[in-house]
């Protein structure tokens, strides 16, 4: 048995930015930090943060292009996709990202009575079909190739 699942809340570290793959399918890329607080052997606090490239297709990635920006929080659901290429300078490289399956945005600030709202805007692709009446997007429909992708 296999699973590449992911599961990550955090808060992104730019504005998404939103490209057209040579198909015409929209791809929007984003970066999201994640803590994690412990404490050591002798009882200090330690801080740590990681940080996760996501990649979003299709009528997700229109959605949280418009909705997401730096500072937001937000769930991601989905898998590790790892990229790897040679540099000009001849070295290899490797990029590992996060293919979301699932986008829920985290609470909106400056909801009623100035406290946060919690967001009621869940992206799946029968989520977004549903709500907003549009034809259903099979995330799975068609595999995305490296080479597809304009970054």
């Amino acid at each position: 048995m296999n699973l590449n699942k992911v599961f990550l809340i955090g808060n992104l570290t730019r504005d998404p930015e939103l490209r057209m793959l040579p198909s015409g399918k929209p791809v929007v890329s984003f970066g999201v930090a994640t803590n994690r607080i412990w404490k050591d052997q002798q009882g200090n606090q330690q801080k740590e943060a990681e940080f996760h490239n996501v990649v979003v297709f299709g009528r997700q990635a229109e959605i949280a292009n418009q909705y997401l920006a730096k500072g937001r929080s937000v769930f991601i659901e989905g898998r590790l996709r790892t990229s790897s290429w040679n540099a000009q300078d001849g070295a290899k490289r490797s990029r590992t990202e996060i293919i979301a399956e699932r986008v829920q945005f985290g609470p909106r600030p400056g909801g009623p009575s100035g406290q946060d709202a919690e967001s009621d805007i869940a992206v799946t692709a029968s989520d977004s079909a549903q709500k907003e009446k549009l034809p259903e997007i099979d995330i799975n429909e068609e595999e995305i190739r490296a080479e597809d992708l304009p970054f």
